[in-house]
């Protein structure tokens, strides 16, 4: 049992730094081939955040576990508003963009409930599905496409500055060694996750909703954490809502594309659906007319990841 914790910790140490390097160098290539910035923010920068959920939710979906690639997503989203948010809005006051406001946060809401429709009404998440989800992540990034076209903001994380060392070479090595970690560290986590949920008789489901979740979404909490400490509030919430749209349409939808059977969706998922829906109408509520996310606002969202987390339990 100690050795398949210490692979847990191991692959999370190697999605988490995979990631890291991976977004680095991918984002130094990107400027030394003059990509625009803004391009860079909505592709590498937002795969870069989502890469551990994408690496576990397709590894299991592939070997089987198809628990933790439902739960996984789910579990990562609410973290994301729940706990992230209401500890980056304690350190600081969060600032949200406007157009995240009016139309990302709730474009989040609908695309979990269309979730929670294909899940409870198909009762699994099969290539259709996939196709509808990604057909939507495309609608996403033309909307995307659309507000850059317009010369609107669209926050979106700083880019990296170039110097000598940096060659194509290193930049492309450190894009393979990142991808490489990723993919090692998702295996490590899926296979010891498993035989510790064996080994201790709980769920898949709730090894994905917990420790798998806050496994890989330690970039969100890291990036938003920093964005608010550095006063740069539009990231800590653009990172979120942006990775939780990536989640769900093209984590889930790829997931659902390239798996092998179709994934099955069990009831106790629909709860947590409708929690992660709460998680945003309580963002949404707790957003003052100055577009700031009130202080005790953040403090009931951690109240009630604490709430969330106990009962799942």
């Amino acid at each position: 049992m100690l050795i398949q914790i210490a692979y847990l910790i191991g692959g999370f140490i190697l999605l988490i730094k995979g990631a890291d390097i991976f977004v680095e160098g991918a984002s130094k290539l990107a400027a030394k081939l003059n990509i625009p910035p803004i391009v860079i923010g909505l592709t590498i920068i937002a795969f870069g955040t989502s890469a551990p959920e994408a690496a576990i939710s397709i590894t299991s979906a592939m070997s089987g576990n198809v628990d933790l690639a439902i739960g996984n997503v789910i579990g990562s989203n609410i973290m994301n508003v729940l706990l992230i948010l209401g500890i980056s809005g304690c350190i600081a006051q969060l600032k949200v963009n406007n157009n995240t406001y009016r139309y990302e946060i709730p474009f989040v809401m609908v695309i979990t409930l269309i979730l929670l429709m294909l899940g409870k009404f198909g009762g699994s998440v099969d290539r259709l599905d996939g196709v509808i989800l990604w057909a939507l992540f495309l609608l996403f990034l033309f909307y995307l496409y659309r507000l850059v076209k317009r010369g609107e903001d669209v926050p979106i994380d700083e880019v990296e500055e170039l110097d000598e060392k940096d060659t194509l070479f290193r930049l492309g090595l450190m894009i393979i060694l990142g991808i490489g970690a990723i993919v090692i560290g998702s295996n490590m986590t899926i296979n010891s996750a498993t035989y510790i949920a064996k080994e201790i008789g709980i769920s898949q489901r709730l090894i994905g909703l917990t420790i798998i979740a806050f496994g890989t979404s330690l970039p969100e909490l890291v990036t938003s954490m920093t964005a608010a400490w550095k006063g740069k509030s539009d990231l800590a919430i653009g990172n979120i809502i942006g990775s939780n749209i990536f989640n769900i349409l093209f984590v889930l939808g790829t997931t659902a594309l390239i798996s092998p059977a179709p994934i099955i969706f069990e009831s106790g998922f629909i709860i947590d659906g409708i929690v992660a829906i709460g998680a945003l109408f309580l963002l949404y509520t707790f957003i003052d007319n100055r577009y700031c996310l009130k202080k005790s606002g953040a403090v009931i969202m951690l109240i009630g990841y604490i709430a969330y987390f106990i009962s799942v339990l």
